[in-house]
């Protein structure tokens, strides 16, 4: 951090990675804290000489800075304190003739947590928003799950015998899966022998005995439910767009998976091939489909990411996945223990159960180590869709991944790029797309932008730094950017233009609402006239030639149903088999306006 970064800051509020301490004679007690809370979440900066006055943050400076560094760092560095050293980055800077320290805490390692004080675990914190809170008895827990140097999935549950907790149809189904992804292992046949081979069945004593992940991955359910008191998974289908969904609402379709985790997998491809957008078939040796469309991929790898890294430790919270019309959700007890921007990285990540995955990777059902996040993210960014959603909250302990489906280059976004003057990349124009997308005065990252499928944080500088010399976005920091007023507020223009051309007022049809209705595609003006009853998908597509369904209806037929020209005849059910399409009296005039 800088000092003009530090200013930046103070012109805003403490959150999650900042926090301000008035500390002008000495270091406050509760600055240690907020040390265990940044180490324990994902780090973050205490910053010293700075006061709250009337909410607003000032700088009051540190009158004995000396003393108040080398005291603050000797008990860093001391291990008395708290039960870790921690290196801290410290960073001195003077404002206005006053003193100031930023201090960077750094995320500790997994094994590291939790960083507690005063040799009491007890005593841990982790940071929420703009406050340092004391870890609960169940959240300590998490922590110390996560520390063990033996992993809670390798654990070996010595109460039970291995020759009758596994369900025998689901071990044969993994051998087949097994021998036929390595031909080059010798074959072993006998279901308890092959799990022995694999240590999901270790000897102690003379005695079998299986390990919590074959119990896991192969148990019956009576063995499952006694290990993991709650369900595997919670599968539910809603179907209404999510900004119109609240909880009280019934779903349209429940499944809770209780059943060992292969079970869960192979239930959960079931209930996804009923709701796909065209039957389609399965390799058998992969369940993956035939021809790996992008939706599937996606899906495929958020749902396994979601079953081999959950926490099965934790009993209190279930995985769920929701899937609403317009996105889904995946959501998972236990976090991720590396950053956003590692997990787009094609490294190996340290994971959480490592018996599980490799068990998964043996038969191609996750791919290669370190690439699921970035085959989700690639295979959204080639349907042309807004990155994935990212939430790795690390004081909760809790992951959430989610997919929406939507556009991330619109119509009026295409005409806006014509306005510009200047050519851009692919890269570059879905880089000002995703900035444009973002609430007013979000930053757009070097993260966000890698998200773009974008490989590495130096491309990533790069499409930023040129977005910066055309005069789109500001720099607002080393990693962060904006997109400049002027060029929102041109966008922003732009886009009700467009808005009023494609709907006009809704006083009635004239030429000028409805008229030929230039931000419309050919393919959907093809569509619209040819419309004269009710009519399936299928025939809609073999109109303007199309096979890919998916595509279809993210480039032709979704957006007339947004505006208001073709609806569907059962729209509480929009994946129906039975699904038509019709004109809308609106659509019906601008038909019968272009015919003329």
């Amino acid at each position: 951090m800088n000092q003009d970064e530090l200013l930046a800051r103070l012109n805003g509020l403490e959150w999650n990675d900042f926090e301000c301490k008035r500390a002008q004679r000495g270091v406050p007690e509760d600055a240690y804290k907020t040390v265990s809370a940044f180490a324990n979440t994902a780090g973050g900066w205490l910053v010293f000489g700075v006061s709250e006055v009337n909410h607003h943050l000032e700088v009051t400076g540190v009158e004995e800075p000396d003393k108040v560094q080398n005291d603050f760092l000797a008990v860093l560095r001391g291990g008395q304190k708290l039960n870790r050293v921690l290196a801290v980055q410290a960073h001195r800077f003077e404002v206005d003739g006053k003193h100031v320290f930023a201090f960077y805490v750094p995320e500790m390692a997994r094994a590291d947590k939790p960083v507690y004080l005063k040799g009491d675990p007890r005593q841990s914190y982790v940071r929420r928003g703009a406050g340092d809170e004391q870890c609960t008895q169940s959240e300590l827990e998490r922590f110390l799950r996560d520390a063990a140097q033996d992993r809670y999935d390798g654990a070996v549950l010595a109460e039970l015998a291995a020759e009758s907790c596994f369900d025998l149809e689901t071990v044969k189904w993994y051998q087949a899966q097994f021998a036929r992804r390595n031909p080059e292992h010798a074959e072993i046949t006998d279901p308890i022998a092959f799990l022995l081979n694999w240590n999901f069945v270790v000897e102690q004593g003379g005695k079998l005995h299986p390990t919590r992940a074959g119990v896991l991955l192969f148990g019956t359910g009576r063995f499952v439910r006694q290990i993991l008191p709650r369900p595997v998974l919670d599968y539910q289908r809603i179907d209404t767009a999510f900004d119109k969904w609240s909880a009280e609402q019934r779903w349209h379709d429940r499944y809770v998976f209780e059943e060992n985790i292969f079970q869960t997998w192979q239930g959960l491809v079931a209930r996804y091939m009923r709701i796909a957008e065209h039957p389609f078939s399965l390799d058998p040796t992969t369940l993956r489909r035939n021809d790996d469309p992008p939706d599937y991929v996606a899906f495929r790898e958020a749902a396994i990411n979601l079953l081999i890294h959950q926490d099965y430790g934790d009993h209190g919270r279930k995985a769920s996945i929701k899937l609403f019309t317009d996105r889904t959700v995946f959501w998972n007890p236990g976090d991720a223990f590396a950053t956003e921007a590692e997990l787009l990285d094609p490294t190996e990540k340290e994971v959480r159960n490592p018996a599980i995955v490799k068990a998964f990777r043996r038969i191609g059902l996750s791919d290669q180590a370190g690439t699921g996040i970035r085959a989700i993210f690639r295979n959204w960014h080639e349907l042309g869709r807004t990155p994935p959603r990212l939430k790795n909250d690390k004081a909760r302990k809790e992951f959430e991944l989610v997919l929406v489906n939507k556009p991330l280059v619109t119509d009026a976004m295409l005409r806006f790029r014509q306005t510009l003057g200047t050519n851009l990349t692919p890269e570059q124009a879905d880089a000002l797309a995703l900035a444009l997308s973002l609430p007013e005065g979000g930053p757009l990252t070097l993260t966000a932008i890698r998200s773009l499928g974008i490989g590495t944080t130096q491309q990533a500088r790069a499409v930023a730094d040129h977005l910066v010399r055309q005069q789109l976005l500001d720099q607002l920091s080393d990693t962060q950017f904006h997109v400049r007023e002027a060029i929102r507020q041109r966008f922003a223009q732009e886009a009700q233009a467009q808005a009023t051309d494609l709907t006009g007022t809704k006083s009635g049809p004239s030429r000028d609402q409805v008229g030929t209705k230039p931000g419309l595609s050919a393919e959907q003006h093809t569509v619209l006239a040819q419309m004269t009853d009710e009519h399936d998908v299928a025939t809609l597509m073999q109109w303007v030639g199309r096979s890919n369904r998916s595509k279809f209806r993210e480039v032709v037929l979704t957006p007339l149903l947004a505006l208001d020209l073709v609806e569907m005849t059962i729209p509480d059910k929009p994946n129906s088999s039975k699904q038509r399409y019709r004109l809308t009296a609106q659509g019906k005039a601008l038909r019968d306006e272009v015919a003329r």
